[in-house]
């Protein structure tokens, strides 16, 4: 497996400051309207199929994620797509804050469509064992039908409950921004 070389933080803004790198957010688009770094690029890890990013001559490109759990998973994916040096930022968009470095937050757009999905199958998991508890048992099936369709997302990569949410209205003019 390819590794990308790490870069942390301090390096990385003061390259970016000299125009000698490229900051690419392999986020979903989601994430980085909700919060990303001034200047970086959003190439979403759902999109690098066919996807190629040009640099400048004596330019790297730096990919980075939330963590960095992301990008360092799909090391190959990403350096195939750059010709020239490539690089993983260090801890990510959280390190980048945690230094005080600062990011662009549009707190009014939705949050993550991952994290609705989270919140709402958490949610109906928790009413169906409540219900089933102290009115029917039969809520209990509430819980097994969500459990049933998490692993059913695992297993295929498509999330009916996220196809479900990102329809919804405060989810839709975020879509259309993008």
């Amino acid at each position: 497996m390819t590794e990308l070389k790490n870069m942390n933080v301090q390096n990385a803004a003061q390259l970016l400051a000299e125009d000698a790198i490229v900051l690419i957010d392999i986020r979903e688009k989601d994430e980085y309207a909700r919060e990303h770094i001034k200047g970086a690029l959003s190439l979403p890890l759902s999109q690098l199929e066919g996807a190629k990013v040009d640099l400048h001559t004596n330019q790297a490109a730096v990919f980075h994620c939330r963590s960095g759990s992301r990008t360092q998973a799909n090391c190959r994916k990403l350096d195939s797509i750059v010709e020239g040096e490539a690089y993983l930022l260090d801890g990510g968009i959280e390190a980048w804050k945690k230094t005080g470095l600062p990011v662009i937050t549009d707190t009014s757009a939705p949050i993550e469509i991952m994290r609705q999905v989270q919140i709402t199958a958490g949610s109906l998991v928790l009413l169906g064992l409540v219900l089933g508890t102290f009115v029917d048992r039969n809520f209990l099936a509430l819980s097994a039908f969500i459990g049933a369709g998490l692993v059913f997302a695992g297993v295929s990569g498509w999330c009916g409950m996220a196809a479900m949410l990102g329809a919804m209205p405060w989810n839709r003019s975020a879509k259309s921004a993008q």
